[in-house]
């Protein structure tokens, strides 16, 4: 994982969307009580929470070490185990959890070892939860990003155009990841809507939270963000929304 998401924890943790309850119901399903779980890339915390709070107890591998104070500030229970690494330099027991989250960090994981370090250290009939925050196009965004590309565009010329966004029928890569891997079985997928509107203060939080404003300069980072501020405010009343669609791809380790 990149390291942009630990300059910042407290803008991160206030700016970023958490997960519906009902999600974390529908995991809570293929789980045993008190389940011992495995974290990935837990950031701030916004997935932990939910799981600390239906009785788990998660070890939870995150390379940041702002992060991991952060989290260990947050969450001051002896149900957190936080680990100062990567999942993939963990070193975790083999078959000792009974599920394993990722909460918008599975893509930053080695492919070629995410599957495989995942069956390993669950336990037979464990379940692996990939969690996705997809952007989806919607009317219900007034046509705001399209309408905001220029000044993108301004600031961030070497990049490419963005591509088309999913509908909400969006379907994550690592569902097809699952179901093609001899690793695990009866892959699942569920789809939350969860639409997020933001203020123009709020949204600056947001964009501030993104790794390619956290690579600007500092001047030109503040004119970014007052050019888009004032353009938020001047065409769009001074609130965006932002259609969201949460997935949750569930499988269960193979034998």
């Amino acid at each position: 994982m990149t390291s942009w998401f630990d300059e910042s924890p407290e803008t991160y943790d206030r700016a970023r969307p958490s997960y519906p309850e009902r999600l974390w119901d529908e995991l809570f399903t293929r789980l045993p009580e008190a389940p011992f779980l495995a974290e990935i890339g837990p950031g701030t915390g916004k997935a932990t929470a939910a799981l600390l709070s239906r009785g788990a107890t998660v070890t939870a591998c995150e390379p940041g070490p702002n992060l991991v104070a952060y989290l260990r500030e947050k969450f001051p229970t002896p149900r957190l185990a936080v680990l100062e690494t990567s999942f993939e330099a963990a070193s975790l027991p083999p078959g000792a959890f009974d599920g394993i989250v990722a909460a918008t960090s599975f893509h930053w994981v080695e492919s070629a070892s995410r599957l495989v370090k995942s069956h390993a250290v669950l336990g037979p009939g464990g379940v692996l939860a990939v969690i996705d925050t997809n952007q989806v196009a919607d009317p219900i965004d007034r046509g705001y990003f399209a309408a905001s590309q220029p000044i993108y565009d301004r600031y961030f010329p070497d990049d490419e155009a963005p591509s088309s966004l999913p509908t909400r029928n969006v379907v994550p890569l690592a569902f097809a990841e699952l179901e093609q891997s001899p690793l695990f079985a009866s892959p699942s997928l569920q789809r939350y809507d969860w639409d997020q509107r933001y203020s123009t203060a709020e949204y600056l939080d947001l964009v501030r939270s993104y790794s390619n404003t956290a690579q600007l300069e500092p001047a030109t980072r503040q004119a970014f963000l007052a050019d888009l501020a004032a353009f938020i405010d001047a065409a769009f009343q001074g609130y965006v929304v932002r259609p969201l669609v949460i997935t949750l791809c569930l499988a269960k380790r193979a034998p």
